[in-house]
């Protein structure tokens, strides 16, 4: 069984097949109880978010995977990635980091990798291999946070927005805003807004009770998402991140929004995956629309300034992703010595097992003794000598030497170790296996 990776990201494919190959939370448990049921699928856990969907799994070969993802979303096999082994390992390790994000170095990535872990987890679909796998991307990422300066100062694909929204648009002070939306995404940009002081802060939710959490911590005021059309024309800049599978605005909305406005300019921004704003809103005169494709041109300079840590970063990984690795070596190195010595004990306990029912009996305790030392020395040393007859009859010599190197012949070995008698009772011999 092989480690594999499948997946595509920002990086290799448009926001149009992005937001048709994420699994919306609700999907996901049944998603992974498809993926685990696949033949020669040992292990798997899937993490999708706006910018990537990944399949993670011990497998045999990666056919079937592809066909699974191609499955779910037609036309996303030529934009796959594909590892295994130590570069599967690498690139968890570097995903985990942030330094395959958009943004890079950005934090919540590491939160939804620990979701993944979680939800595959809870569901069973996770073995030891990738369930350690996982918790060593943690150590990992907090490692090259800490050592490094990539998770200084993190910049989120939200306060990117909020900053272009300032930089080419409006003034903050001056505009009314609407977040529609009550997750991780809208919360951050609330919080960025809230810090730039706008001057009125709208927050649509389908359920108001989160909306109004949001509201009360960052000023600004809720309203159910039914009520979207009423205040759309007050926005000024919006922002949309929620996980509805279909658009929650609509190109009418904005015309209708535009009009009522007397075409004063709307700025927005979309920020889910699968897209919230319907794209044919950026063909409106006086409306003007980001997705999270148009966001990653503006952080370049973002990820410029932060090579240098990034680049830190990245031996680190490189060390432990070669650790991993060697101790990964190890352990399946060490499975033949646990065979043996389970072999080993297993043999001891059911010899000694056998000597005291015969004691219990009333056999005599030196009788019981010579029987319990010949049978455990013909259990124990028939499957090796076997081995050695078989191969020394093949012609294969690397046992042999192996056998020598095992049990060198030491100086008056012969003369210090005293000759078996065997016993011949047939009631008591214990006949090698």
């Amino acid at each position: 069984m092989t480690l594999w990776v499948l997946g595509l990201n920002h990086q290799t494919a448009p926001v149009a097949l992005r937001e048709r190959a994420a699994f919306a939370g609700e999907r996901l448990p049944a998603a992974l109880t498809s993926l685990r049921a696949l033949p020669q699928v040992a292990e798997a856990a899937l993490l999708s978010t706006c910018n990537r969907t990944e399949l993670y799994a011990v497998a045999e070969n990666p056919a079937p995977l592809a066909d699974w993802l191609d499955a779910h979303a037609l036309g996303l096999r030529d934009y796959l990635y594909q590892h295994h082994e130590a570069e599967a390992v690498r690139h968890l390790f570097r995903v985990a980091t942030g330094l395959d994000s958009m943004v890079l170095g950005e934090p919540q990535i590491l939160g939804q990798v620990k979701d993944a872990w979680a939800l595959a987890r809870e569901h069973g679909a996770l073995g030891q291999r990738l369930d350690r796998l996982f918790q060593q991307s943690f150590s990992v990422a907090k490692r090259a946070r800490t050592d490094t300066h990539v998770g200084n100062n993190p910049v989120s694909v939200a306060s990117t927005a909020v900053r272009l929204a300032q930089d080419l648009f409006t003034r903050l002070s001056e505009s009314t805003v609407l977040l529609v939306g009550a997750g991780e995404t809208i919360e951050l940009a609330a919080r960025h807004l809230s810090d730039g002081r706008a001057k009125r802060m709208l927050i649509a939710n389908r359920t108001l009770a989160h909306a109004q959490t949001l509201a009360s911590q960052h000023g600004g005021y809720a309203l159910p998402l039914e009520e979207l059309d009423r205040h759309l024309a007050e926005a000024d800049v919006v922002f949309s991140a929620t996980a509805s599978r279909e658009p929650v605005i609509s190109r009418g909305q904005v015309d209708a929004a535009l009009k009522q406005r007397k075409h004063k300019p709307m700025l927005l921004f979309d920020l889910a995956v699968p897209r919230d704003i319907e794209p044919s809103v950026a063909l409106l005169p006086d409306a003007y629309l980001y997705t999270v494709d148009d966001l990653e041109r503006a952080v370049e300079d973002n990820r410029r300034s932060r090579r240098e840590a990034a680049d830190a970063a990245e031996a680190i990984i490189d060390l432990q992703v070669q650790r991993y690795v060697e101790t990964l070596h190890a352990r399946a190195h060490h499975a033949p010595l646990k065979r043996l010595r389970a072999y080993g004990e297993a043999t001891r306990e059911e010899m000694l097992a056998r000597a005291r029912q015969q004691l219990a009996h009333g056999k005599p305790a030196e009788e019981v003794l010579e029987l319990l030392a010949h049978t455990l020395t013909n259990r124990l040393l028939h499957p090796p000598t076997a081995a050695l007859r078989e191969a020394t009859l093949n012609g294969d010599l690397e046992l042999a030497r192996a056998a020598e190197r095992l049990f060198p012949d030491k100086p008056g070995y012969r003369h210090t170790v005293q000759p078996h008698t065997p016993i011949t009772r047939a009631d008591d011999a214990d006949p090698a296996p």
